[in-house]
This record gives structure tokens, sequence and C-alpha cells, in this order.
């Protein structure tokens, strides 16, 4: 056991597998790039899916579509793979409060990145599905379950909790003990600025989801669930909406910019 456990920690810390699973970055920020170009389009009064179902079906009807997501899939799959790898074998020199919320972490990033392979794969295929309409469907569905609507109040709160962190990680740039920063001074603040006002946008974004939840919830109205898609129109819908969702859109894609730069420069 003790080898095998030793040649699946060789295979998955491997550099060819680190070069995939560094696009994994990339991929994410394409599709962040995407969903802010079209938050700043509904903004200006134009039409789109600004979620990740609309970004992935912008890349399906590009001429080079299929290979593009396929491509995309394979990426995700590897960079799930690697941080299931950490989760599993790395931390081991750390105390054990520390070392468990390093893995945890790590645990949560790989489940996050199969997911969006998951969802890579079934546009690949043509069977993709409108995220905002999945969101609904699920929170309906947990609604008629036994304790679903506490298990949704819960969900609800961990995504805004997620967002106020996300967008506290930006604005103290922690986020750059993750990087191997460029030894330029000029590329230093480009990549700073990328990722403070990245992560902040990200943050607001993944509030709203998480707000939409939560009315949705205590409403007793499932079909206001409708994922980031909605909770952006939404915000268009507040007063100075259009600007806030302007700077949103704007945040999204600085942050689609700075994951794409994280793929060259992350501590893997």
């Amino acid at each position: 056991m003790r080898d095998a456990a030793d040649a699946a920690e060789d295979v998955t810390n491997s550099k060819p597998l680190e070069v995939v699973a560094r696009a994994g970055f990339a991929v994410s920020g394409v599709l962040h790039l995407l969903i802010g170009l079209v938050a700043v389009r509904l903004a200006t009064g134009g039409q789109g899916k600004a979620d990740v179902s609309g970004a992935m079906a912008e890349l399906a009807g590009q001429p080079a579509g299929p290979v593009l997501l396929w491509s995309s899939f394979v990426a995700c799959v590897a960079l799930a793979l690697w941080q299931t790898s950490d989760a599993v074998f790395d931390f081991q020199h750390l105390p054990a409060k520390k070392k468990l919320g390093k893995k945890l972490k790590a645990a949560l990033q790989a489940v996050v990145y199969a997911a969006l392979a998951v969802t890579l794969a079934s546009f690949a295929r043509g069977t993709g599905k409108d995220q905002g309409r999945t969101t609904s469907d699920f929170t309906a569905t947990l609604m008629k379950a036994p304790g679903g609507v506490v298990l949704l109040l819960a969900i609800g709160a961990a995504v805004a909790v997620t967002g106020i962190i996300y967008a506290i990680r930006g604005f103290r740039k922690s986020f750059i003990k993750y990087l191997r920063m460029p030894s330029s001074d000029t590329a230093r603040t480009v990549v700073t600025v990328l990722g403070v006002a990245g992560y902040a946008a990200k943050g607001i974004a993944l509030l709203l989801v998480g707000l939409l939840i939560i009315i949705a919830t205590v409403t007793v109205h499932p079909e206001e669930s409708t994922g980031l898609d909605g909770g952006l129109k939404g915000l268009r819908e507040q007063p100075y909406g259009i600007y806030l969702l302007a700077a949103v859109g704007a945040g999204l894609i600085c942050y689609g910019v700075f994951m794409m730069v994280r793929a060259r420069l992350a501590k893997m």
C-alpha cells in the first residue's frame, strides 16, 4: 500500500501533470473574462448570460468550440487531480490544525475544478444546461426535502461568506503569497492591481449568489434563486445599478486576466 501511495504521489506531482494543471487556472480565467464581458454588455443595455453556462456557450459557438471545450476539460481534470494530491499527500510538516485547514482547502478546490470539468464535458457533448435554471430547480427540489430549508440557508450563507472572504483576500493582497511574483516592479504592480480588483469583484458576485439563495428560501420562491446571472441582472435594477454592474464586470475581467497570469506564476 505504501509503494502504491508513493507511486500515486509521484504521478500526481509530475512535471507533465503540473504543466496541464496550470492550464486549468487559465481556463478559469477565460471563463471569468467572458462572464465579465457579458456583465459589461448587460450594463450598457445588451443581452447575454453572465454565468459559467453562458461563458461555455460562447466557447461552444466558436469555430473550434469542441476543441476548446475538450482541451479545457482536460486542463480542469488535471488541476482537480493536482489539488486532490495536495489534499492527500501534502502539508504533512504543518501543525495539525493548520494542516487540516490546508488539506480541506485543497479538497474543496479539487471539487470545484472537477465540477467545472464535468460542466465543460456536458457542453462539449452538446448537453450543457442553463446554470440559472439548474440552480432554481436544485433549490426547489431541496426545499421539498426533509431539512432542505435549513440546508439551503446554510448553503446560501456559506456562499455569501465565501464571497466576503474573497473580497477580504483581495483587499489584504493575501493572494500574493501563492504566487512567484515577477522581479519587475511594474509587472508586480500590474499583477497586484489585477488581483485586488479581481478578488473584490469575485467576492461581490459570490455574495450576490448566496443572498439570492437565502432570499429564495425565506420567501419560498425557488425561481428567484437564479445563480450568478440572476444576481448580476438584479444588481442592474438597483439605484446606480448599471454603474455597479459595469464595475463588477470590469473586476471580473481583471480576475480573468489574473487567473491567466496565475497559470504562469502560481506556486504549485
